[in-house]
Order: structure tokens, then sequence, then C-alpha cells
């Protein structure tokens, strides 16, 4: 399905980022995976994917850095040959309470959540537009569709993912490439794992699904719109909420 397609992931070492490069590299893309960090989790996920019969290599890279990231595309173009699609999902959180959130807090989010997937975007199109090809999804958030309470800075980044979203779409529509973005709501990762602890009942009972999803149920609305049954379907929000933001 995505066999000789190469995808770029960010924030790929863990959580969604893990799982939607498991379902690319099962349905046959090679996978250039960016993670700021950790690079044993990184390894990890690249060789389960390899496991896979695939391609996966591993890209230290702070997104939040315009310079870094057009020296990373400029790698992962060399050792790939091109890339075909581009998911731009790490992300960062540091909430607070409006009245007392620093603007340091607020700006890391920004630089990383909204900036970051604008810096991969800015040097990733220039290879799509070429080949006249290309799929980008971005990582939104029910928070960026909603506000949530104590999540100002991360809730705007979201917002702002969205509007990037659909201007990206309008833009690019012309050379066949495709910009798209998915919003999940309360996922069970190590980012939510404390708060989902903590408030269970209330979370869960604000899930007209009555649960909390998986990386796996993010990972696959991605594959979808990374591949070729989404080829009509451009600028769209797809959430992954089970119901939480209708």
């Amino acid at each position: 399905m995505l066999k000789e397609q190469t995808a770029i992931v960010t924030g790929g070492s863990r959580g969604i980022g893990r799982a939607i490069c498991l379902e690319l590299a099962q349905k046959g893309a090679d996978i250039a995976l960016v993670y700021a960090g950790n690079t044993q989790a990184a390894e990890e996920t690249a060789a389960a994917c390899r496991a896979l019969g695939v391609k996966a290599q591993c890209y230290q890279c702070d997104v939040a850095d315009f310079e870094a990231v057009k020296e990373t595309v400029g790698k992962i173009k060399a050792d790939f040959g091109g890339v075909q699609i581009l998911v731009n999902n790490a992300g960062v959180t540091r909430d607070g309470l409006l009245a007392a959130m620093k603007q340091a807090d607020f700006d890391a989010v920004i630089d990383t959540n909204l900036k970051g997937a604008f810096h991969f975007i800015r040097h990733v199109t220039p290879l799509m537009m070429r080949a006249r090809y290309g799929r980008i999804v971005n990582i939104s958030s029910v928070s960026g569709i909603m506000g949530n309470a104590g999540q100002t800075n991360y809730s705007a980044s979201k917002a702002g993912l969205i509007g990037l979203t659909k201007a990206t779409a309008r833009e690019l529509a012309g050379r066949n490439v495709t910009c798209n973005a998915v919003a999940p709501g309360f996922i069970a990762t190590d980012m939510t794992k404390a708060l989902v602890e903590k408030n269970s009942e209330a979370i869960v009972g604000s899930i007209p699904l009555g649960r909390v999803g998986n990386p796996e149920d993010v990972a696959k609305a991605v594959s979808f719109l990374a591949g070729p049954d989404s080829t009509y379907i451009t600028g769209e929000v797809l959430r992954v909420d089970g119901g939480m933001a209708m």
C-alpha cells in the first residue's frame, strides 16, 4: 500500500509517534524517525519497524530549530532519496493556569508543537512539489477544537496547527500534495497516564464511547490520510476522540 514511499514521523520514538511509525511500516513505508532526546526508545522503535521488512533510520533533531530541521531534511533526502509522507507528531506540554503561566512555558509549547510543524512543512514541501505528490498529516488535538482549562499554550498550539493545515492544503493542492490533521482526544500514552489515572472517572464520563483511546486508534487514522484511499481529502480535521468534541 505504501511501498517505495518514505515517511518522516516527528516525535516518533514513543506513544502515538511509535504507533504511527509501526502502522506506516506495516503498510510498507520506509521510516525516517525524528526524535528529541531518547535515543534508546527511538532505536527500539526503528528496530521494530525494520522487523516489518522496511528501512528505518533515526534522526535526533530539535523541531523548534529552523536550521536544524533544514539540515535533518537534507540528511533524510540523501539517505532515502525523497519524502512522500510527513507526519508532524512532535509535541510537548507545559500545563498551568493562564494567570500564573510563565512566558517561557507558553513559548516552549508554541515553538515545538506549532513552529516545529511549520519548520518541517517548509523544508519538506519543495521535495513534494517537485515530485507533484505528497501527504502531510499534522497531529492536532481536541484541545485545539474545544479549548482546555489549564492548557492555554497547548490549546493555542493545536488550534494553530488546524489553521496551518487548512492554509497549507489550499497552497499545495495544485501540486497534488494534501494536508490534513488528526485531532486525538484522551489517548493512553506516557504523556496522559498520570492525568487519566487521577481523573479516570471524570475523563471516561466525558467520552460518549466510554473509554480512553489507544495510540493505534490514532495511527490508523494517520495511515488512512497518508495512503491511496484519501486522495480526494485535504484540509480536513479528523477527530479520533470517541465522540468527545462532537
